[in-house]
């Protein structure tokens, strides 16, 4: 049994700084990195590659809509062929510096509104699955586990990761529970030890509204600008250590073809 543990990152834009990246990446076993769409800049995206790098973290691309003001979490009225080019565009950028560096990407995670909005309208997924078979067929497509969005990437032929979140509550749906509602958020403590292992085995945890889930999950996610990510990453690794939960990257052996 082994499981992926990744983090969203990179959200630094200019002076504004945003999470814990430097000590939340070495304990992860990928990476999805702002690409300038909702967050990152040309600086931070070589900056957190090569953080990724030197710690052995399989880094992917982390595109959203282009929204710096909203940091990616407003679902923007945009027609499905327009979001595929503002993707390949993003992963574009994330590539090229990579390739300055020698770091080859590993996998693509829409990031906030656009990975939320894709899980359920089949139209924004089967274009954002489009976007990575046309920029790059090997990348894994990383999804909310369940949702529209793997059905999407399955049927675009490309390998999927399907997520789940440790520090996200869910609604009966299986759905994140919006930010800002009551439960969106699960505090750092056993609680989030408890949920990983739980995910991690397929085992069943509960909504917000007591309703058992079971989602099958290939990598879970800790947020960077979670308060107190870091924390929750170093418990979240020792309960899944205690349970005998290996913890490994889902794409670090791109297929041969």
């Amino acid at each position: 049994m082994a499981i992926d543990l990744n983090c969203d990152a990179g959200e630094a834009f200019g002076a504004w700084q945003m999470g814990e990246d430097a000590t939340l990446i070495p304990l992860m076993t990928s990476v999805n990195i702002a690409c300038g769409g909702h967050a990152g800049d040309p600086l931070v995206m070589r900056r957190t590659l090569e953080l990724a790098a030197r710690h052995g973290v399989a880094a992917g691309a982390h595109p959203g809509y282009p929204d710096l003001a909203g940091f990616g979490r407003r679902a923007l009225p945009m027609p499905p062929a327009e979001v595929e080019l503002w993707l390949l565009a993003q992963m574009g950028a994330l590539a090229a510096i990579a390739r300055s560096l020698g770091i080859t990407l590993r996998h693509v995670k829409p990031h906030g509104a656009l990975y939320n909005v894709a899980a359920d309208e089949e139209a924004l997924a089967q274009a954002i699955a489009r976007a990575v078979v046309a920029f790059d067929a090997g990348l894994v497509l990383v999804a909310l586990a369940g949702s529209a969005l793997v059905t999407a990437g399955h049927a675009a032929g490309l390998r999927v990761a399907e997520e789940a979140f440790v520090d996200r509550g869910y609604d009966a749906h299986g759905r994140l529970v919006p930010r800002g509602m009551a439960g969106s958020l699960l505090p750092a403590n056993g609680d989030v030890a408890a949920r990983a292992v739980a995910l991690a085995r397929g085992q069943p945890i509960l909504a917000q509204d007591g309703t058992s889930l079971t989602i099958q999950a290939d990598t879970l996610c800790i947020h960077s600008d979670t308060a107190g990510a870091t924390a929750i990453a170093q418990v979240v690794r020792a309960a899944l250590g205690t349970a005998g939960v290996a913890i490994g990257s889902f794409s670090q052996a791109r297929p041969t073809t």
